[in-house]
């Protein structure tokens, strides 16, 4: 599973989200469709598609305001469902 080096603003939630990918390191795996290893003409493509954990996160912006998911939740006043 290839990962990323990214930047991206942290919220005062705690959740971060990026902004820019710097650059993609290789697995070096025939499976992982990110990978300069994947053939190209993999028939009936069932290779792992999805990046792994960032390997590094630098923070280019931090902000005491809640991302957009947590807003709701936790700012807005969500009343529970009765």
């Amino acid at each position: 599973m290839c990962n990323l080096e990214t930047e991206g603003t942290k919220f005062g939630c705690g959740h971060y989200k990026v902004t820019r990918k710097l650059r993609k390191i290789d697995c070096f795996n025939q499976y992982c469709i990110h990978s300069v290893y994947h053939p190209r003409n993999c028939p009936d493509c069932h290779c792992e598609r999805y990046f792994g954990p960032d390997a590094r996160e630098t923070i280019t912006h931090r902000t005491a305001d809640y991302c957009v998911s947590c807003q709701y939740w936790f700012k807005d006043g969500a009343s529970q469902r009765r």
